[in-house]
């Protein structure tokens, strides 16, 4: 009888505990979601990029710098400023800033409309646009609605550079394509002009234990390839033709927009360095984004833009989840 209330009482203990884990995790969830209450909205983020380098400059000057001299230095450029300021008549002209960073789906496309969006909704002559792009390709689809937004820059007028630090390839060369100018890193990928599809077929597991898989389909090309049935020639002879198409139109896409391009020699699927895709004019130029903003901002003022739209808190853990395996 002894045993089995100090079970009990054991028993007991645990679940208590557990019942006082589970709460106060409910209630630091409560909590957060209070404190994250005015970031339940879509947002539209601006971070003045002239500022920011201003500021930048200033710190290293004061350091190097001794107080009564900085102070001086402040107190002169402020002085120069304002003479420059009462000379100017015509508004600065801007330049915005965008981030693109790609994954299978281009899932940030959402985000890249709604900055498109609000650009021309604003936008004045002379102003240009810095596209950020860092994208290693994927669906077809996703990444050609991603390529018709930039080209809504273009058709309103605005010039569009695309910035590669890192990677530009299939779908991501689609969508650099459609830029006024291409600036690449010295060892950024480019390229990959092509058309994949791959899946594995289990048939012939499933027939070695005796599983039979049945597919039943309306329409002669319904389904082509399938994971478990057996595949035949036809079906993989559509394929193929099914790939070419699609290559075709991706050529064609390229052609249209840098008719310069040999797109015999550069559509085979094979992708290239900055120094070589410069060479093969994939690019205009060897050049960082960083240098480029550094130039542009002794003329212009840049605005780094960015588009924050509201997601549920699963959504916003599967993101942060694909964003870690992205590359």
């Amino acid at each position: 009888m002894t045993e089995a209330l100090i079970d009990y009482g054991l028993f007991l203990a645990k679940t208590l505990t557990l019942l006082f884990g589970i709460s106060f995790l409910l209630l630091l969830l409560v909590r957060a979601r209070k404190a994250m209450g005015s970031w339940e909205e879509d947002r539209l983020e601006i971070v003045s990029l002239n500022k920011r380098y201003r500021s930048l400059a200033h710190q290293i000057k004061q350091a190097s710098l001794g107080h009564k001299d900085f102070l001086k230095f402040l107190k002169a450029e402020n002085k120069a400023k304002k003479g420059t300021d009462e000379k100017k008549k015509a508004p600065q002209k801007r330049l915005f800033v965008l981030d693109f960073h790609g994954d299978l789906k281009a899932t940030e496309t959402a985000e890249l409309r709604e900055l498109i969006t609000c650009i021309l909704l604003e936008a004045q002559e002379g102003d240009e646009v810095l596209l950020r792009l860092e994208n290693a390709g994927g669906l077809v689809s996703e990444h050609g609605f991603a390529a018709a937004q930039l080209l809504r820059l273009r058709r309103q007028g605005l010039r569009l550079t695309v910035s590669v630090d890192r990677v530009a390839a299939s779908g991501g060369y689609l969508m650099a394509a459609v830029a006024d100018r291409i600036i690449a890193a010295p060892f950024a990928v480019l390229g990959s002009i092509g058309v994949v599809a791959q899946l594995p077929n289990f048939h012939r597991v499933l027939e070695r234990h005796g599983i039979e898989y049945e597919l039943h389909t309306a329409g002669e090309y319904k389904r082509t390839l399938t994971l478990f049935g057996q595949n035949t020639e036809e079906g993989r002879n559509k394929v193929r033709e099914q790939l070419e198409a699609i290559h075709s139109l991706f050529k064609a896409f390229i052609r249209e927009h840098r008719p310069h391009l040999d797109l015999s020699r550069v559509a085979t699927g094979e992708y290239w360095h900055g120094q070589q895709a410069l060479e093969l004019g994939l690019v205009d130029a060897i050049e960082t984004s960083d240098d480029f903003l550094l130039a542009a901002a002794r003329e212009r003022a840049i605005y780094k833009i960015a588009y924050h739209a509201h997601k549920r808190p699963l959504e916003r853990l599967l993101a942060s989840i694909q964003a870690a395996f992205r590359y």
